[in-house]
C-alpha cells in the first residue's frame, strides 16, 4: 500500500490522501500530548436502510464491538480498558462513526482493536438479542418523555416517508424484523474503504501512520458500491397541528417546517438569521420576548438541522399549559417579523462576532479536530474550511438575512406539535 501524492497542507495543518483502495485519509500531527485520536466515517446511516427494517444501521454500529471472528465482546472490552483506550461506534442519519482514543505507546494495539471491529464483526446471535432488548427497552422508557413524543411526531410530519422522518433507533416492530443476515449484508455492502473517510490526529508522524495503515488496513479491499438513490422528502405542505395528550403541568411545544440540506449555498445566511431569531441564547429575539419580557418559559430556542439530503427548521419551548397559546403566538409573531423587517446592524454584527469567535472552540482538542476533519470531508467542504467559514459568515448581509427568512421560515406550511394536558392548554390552533 502506497500513499498517492498528498494535497497541500492547510491552516488546520492537515493533509489529505487517497489510498489505492479508495480510502480517504486525513492526517494532522500534534505532538503536544502522547495521544492519538481516530475518527472513521462510513457513508452508511439510516438513509441506507429499508423502512421495514428501520434501526438497521444503528443496530449494526452497536454490534461492531460485541464480538469479532477472533474476539468476544468481553475480550474487546477488557483489552480496550487495559490500555486505557476508548473505542466506540454509532450510527446517525447519514453515516456511521467509529472513534478511537489511545495513548501513543499503545497505538498498535488500538489500531488492532479498531480494525478488528471494523473489518471482522461476527454479529453473535446472543449479542443481537441482548442489544435488541436494550434498544427496545430504551424506546419504551422514552415514551414517558414529552420531548421524545414531540420530536418523533414532528420528524414524521416534516420528512414524511423519507428516512429522516424515522428514529435512528427504529421502532419496536422494525427492530424485531431485523435478522442477523441483514446485519451481515449491511456491513458487507457499505463498510468498504471506497465508502469511508479516516481522520487521524495527534502524536503520530506521516511515516508512522503509513506503517499502521499497511499493517492493519492493508487487506481492506474496495468493491463496487450500491447506487445511492436520493430520497424525496414529502413532508408537510400545509400547516398541521398535532395534539398529544399527556398529564403534564408544562406543555411541550415544537413548531417548524422543512428546511435545507447541508450543501445549500444559503446555509451561512440561514445560520446568521437563526442566531438572531432563536439560536443565540439570551441574545436571541425569542429569548428576549418569550422569556425576558413575557416570563413564559425558562428556555426557548430555534435551530436548523441540515442533513446531507434535506433538513428542517424547528422552534421549541416548554411553558405552563395555560400559557401555551401565548407562547405559540409570540414565536409565530417573531418569525413573521424576521420575514418582513430587516435586522439591525447591531444584531447582525453580534451574530457574526459570536459565530466567528466561537468557531475555534470546535477545534480546541484533538478529538474535536479529528471529528471535524472527517465531517468536512463528508460534506465536501475542503481542508481550508476553518478559514473559509469565517469568510462565509462575515460576508452575510442584512438583505441576505431577510431573503433567507422569507424563503425558509414557513410556519404556515409547517407543523405544530403540542404535548400537554390538552384540557388546560385549550389550544386555539
Amino acid at each position: 500500500m502506497h500513499f498517492l501524492p498528498a494535497t497541500d497542507v492547510y491552516a488546520v495543518n492537515a493533509n489529505r490522501t487517497v489510498l489505492p483502495n479508495g480510502l480517504i485519509v486525513l492526517h494532522s500531527e500534534n505532538h503536544n500530548l502522547p495521544i492519538v485520536m481516530v475518527t472513521l466515517i462510513v457513508k452508511a446511516g439510516q438513509v441506507n436502510e429499508p423502512a421495514e427494517k428501520a434501526g438497521l444501521a444503528n443496530l449494526t454500529a452497536e454490534l461492531l464491538s460485541e464480538g469479532t471472528k477472533t474476539r468476544t465482546s468481553k475480550v474487546i472490552s477488557e483489552e480496550t480498558d487495559f490500555i486505557g483506550a476508548s473505542l466506540d461506534a454509532s450510527a446517525g442519519s447519514d453515516y456511521t462513526t467509529i472513534t478511537l482514543s489511545v495513548l501513543k505507546k499503545d497505538v498498535n494495539k488500538g489500531f488492532d482493536l479498531c480494525s478488528d471491529i471494523l473489518l471482522d464483526p461476527s454479529f453473535p446471535a446472543e449479542e443481537i438479542d441482548r442489544k435488541k432488548d436494550i434498544i427496545k427497552g430504551s424506546l419504551k422508557q422514552r415514551e414517558e418523555e414529552p420531548s421524545f413524543l414531540a420530536e418523533r411526531a414532528f420528524r414524521k410530519e416534516i420528512f414524511g416517508e423519507h428516512p429522516y422522518g424515522r428514529l435512528v433507533e427504529g421502532s419496536v416492530e422494525t427492530i424485531d424484523a431485523i435478522q442477523r443476515d441483514d446485519l451481515i449484508k449491511f456491513h458487507k455492502y457499505y463498510f468498504l474503504p471506497n465508502n469511508s473517510i479516516l481522520s487521524v490526529v495527534g502524536d503520530l508522524t506521516q511515516e508512522e501512520l503509513i506503517v499502521l495503515l499497511e499493517k492493519y488496513l492493508g487487506g481492506w479491499k474496495s468493491a463496487e458500491l450500491l447506487p445511492r438513490v436520493a430520497k424525496q422528502s414529502e413532508g408537510s405542505k400545509t400547516r398541521k397541528v398535532i395534539k398529544i395528550e399527556k398529564d403534564l403541568t408544562q406543555a411541550n411545544i415544537m413548531l417548524g417546517n422543512p428546511g435545507i440540506g447541508r450543501d445549500n449555498p444559503d446555509y451561512y445566511a440561514v445560520t446568521v438569521m437563526n442566531y438572531i431569531l432563536g439560536g443565540g441564547g439570551f441574545s436571541s429575539r425569542l429569548m428576549q420576548t418569550v422569556r425576558e419580557k413575557m416570563g413564559l418559559a425558562y428556555d426557548v430556542h430555534s435551530f436548523f438541522a441540515a442533513y446531507k439530503e434535506t433538513g428542517s427548521f424547528q422552534a421549541g419551548v416548554q411553558t405552563k399549559n395555560e400559557s401555551a397559546n401565548a407562547a405559540i403566538d409570540e414565536i409565530l409573531k417573531q418569525i413573521e417579523k424576521m420575514k418582513k423587517e430587516v435586522v439591525s446592524e447591531q444584531e447582525l454584527s453580534d451574530a457574526k462576532a459570536y459565530l466567528t469567535g466561537s468557531f475555534p472552540r470546535r477545534l480546541d482538542t484533538n478529538r474535536k479536530i479529528s471529528d471535524f476533519l472527517a465531517s468536512i470531508e463528508f460534506y465536501n467542504l475542503g481542508l481550508n474550511y476553518d478559514r473559509k467559514y469565517i469568510e462565509y459568515i462575515n460576508s452575510v448581509t442584512k438583505e441576505d438575512v431577510l431573503r433567507v427568512a422569507g424563503k425558509y421560515l414557513n410556519p404556515e406550511n409547517g407543523v405544530l406539535v403540542v404535548v400537554a394536558d390538552q384540557k388546560k392548554a385549550q389550544l386555539k390552533y
